[in-house]
């Protein structure tokens, strides 16, 4: 047993030298951001799906195609508008008057990141579209489906809801992103460095430093972390007090919470803990890698009441509560 730690603790520190790599490629574009840039990352890792919230401005869609760039993969960016054809999205059959056969034209979903830069500005049929290729990782055109060659991964940007032009996403579909990232304004310092660096009229060129194979040989290393039993009961824990906090003494949330984690979040906030775990160069994980990732799994997976809604009180102060609440092992 002792051999086999040793010998993932050395896997770990190996294949750690690959993900300083990419964030310091990464990095040489981006000023800031310290915290898209790692969830971003754990998304590649987790291979989870994320959805990043702010308004303009941000540098949500420059991280995204600065991160897919620095990866030798093949990359799409999608403007989602309001008048987006599902068609548009995975393709469709084309009719040849010639032969009177139909092929196959496919769209711009088969490639391994997909930015779709404001999700929820296209309407429902679009999105539903996009449904199957988050969960399935296929795509159905007529009578065939195609299987997304791995890895495939979407990231997601919105403007905040209450924007004009914009479609509240199905819940369904958000609980199919593994993180919902707030993304908020730069710092004084981080600004002026942003403004230095990007009124010189010279575009800084990002290298690919890693491939997807290596992508997908760090995802059989992050599988690998290790958990415990008692870090594996607190997650349990914290999803079941979203559900019925009654049971953790927290009567007062009740009436506040509409519904709560789904098993996905379960699932999510494992995979998510061993990433941010990888990233931080252990291969086991403690109680404070599920601290530090839960707001941004569980955010968008708690849904509130209108009592909540007229307190003023969000998904986010719920789960803030629930973490100061339940005792970490």
């Amino acid at each position: 047993m002792d051999a086999t730690i040793k010998d993932l603790m050395e896997k770990v520190k190996e294949d750690h030298a690959l993900i300083r790599g990419l964030t310091g490629e990464v990095k040489r574009v981006i000023v800031g951001q310290d915290y898209l840039i790692e969830r971003l990352l754990l998304g590649i890792l987790g291979a989870g799906h994320i959805l990043i919230e702010g308004v303009p401005g941000l540098a949500k869609t420059l991280s995204v195609k600065t991160l897919a760039q620095a990866i030798n993969t093949q990359f799409q960016r999608i403007q989602f508008t309001p008048d987006l054809l599902p068609a548009d999205l995975i393709g469709t059959l084309v009719y040849n008057p010639k032969d009177g056969n139909f092929t196959t034209k496919k769209g711009p979903i088969f490639s391994n990141i997909i930015l779709a830069d404001e999700i929820n500005r296209a309407p429902s049929k679009v999105q539903s579209a996009l449904l199957e290729a988050m969960q399935e990782k296929q795509v159905t055109i007529g009578n065939t489906t195609f299987k997304l060659e791995e890895p495939f991964l979407v990231l997601a940007t919105q403007n905040p809801i209450e924007q004009e032009g914009t479609y509240p996403l199905p819940e369904a579909q958000v609980d199919r992103f593994m993180l919902k990232l707030k993304i908020s304004y730069p710092n004084r310092k981080e600004e002026k460095e942003i403004l230095e660096r990007m009124s010189t009229g010279k575009a800084i060129e990002t290298k690919p430093v890693i491939t997807p194979q290596d992508i997908l040989k760090l995802r059989e290393t992050v599988n690998q972390i290790y958990i415990d039993e008692r870090v594996k009961e607190y997650i349990l824990d914290i999803v079941f007090a979203t559900r019925s906090p009654e049971n953790y003494k927290m009567e007062d949330l009740k009436p506040l919470i509409s519904y709560g984690g789904s098993p996905r979040a379960s699932i999510m906030l494992t995979i998510a803990s061993k990433a941010h775990a990888f990233l931080k160069g252990r291969s086991y994980v403690t109680p404070e890698d599920v601290k530090q990732i839960g707001l941004d799994v569980l955010r968008h997976r708690v849904l509130v009441t209108y009592e909540a809604e007229a307190e003023e009180v969000s998904s986010e102060d719920i789960v803030s509560k629930i973490f100061d609440h339940i005792e970490v092992p």
